[in-house]
């Protein structure tokens, strides 16, 4: 995995988490992938505590398809989330028809049976 600052970040701290393994999206996610998951967001939050970002006022999610600009899977870790702009509290929307949460992604991912 790979963790690097976000070329045009919707906060202070905007960071994208990228695992190694091609994933497409998160549409392509399946059951055997939640420790994946699981290992983004606790290296992301860890980035963010070093970086000295507000790991209670985060938003950590993916967009999904057809909303995403890269076929790669990667996660989002925004903070401050209270000092986002309109239009970036629009696009990193949690739960929206082009922006998931970590969340939801993992229950999602629980209920399948793949």
């Amino acid at each position: 995995m790979i963790i690097f600052k976000d070329i045009k970040p919707a906060s202070k701290h905007h960071f994208l988490a990228v695992p190694k393994e091609h994933i497409p999206n998160v549409n392509s996610l399946s059951k055997n992938q939640i420790p994946l998951i699981n290992d983004l967001i606790a290296k992301s939050k860890q980035v963010l505590a070093d970086k000295g970002g507000n790991l209670d006022d985060t938003r950590l999610g993916f967009h999904l398809p057809p909303f995403n600009s890269v076929s790669h899977l990667h996660l989002h870790i925004i903070s401050p989330v209270s000092e986002m702009s309109f239009i970036s509290s629009f696009v990193f929307k949690p739960n929206s028809w082009w922006f998931t949460s970590v969340d939801q992604i993992l229950e999602k991912l629980e209920k399948s049976k793949l």
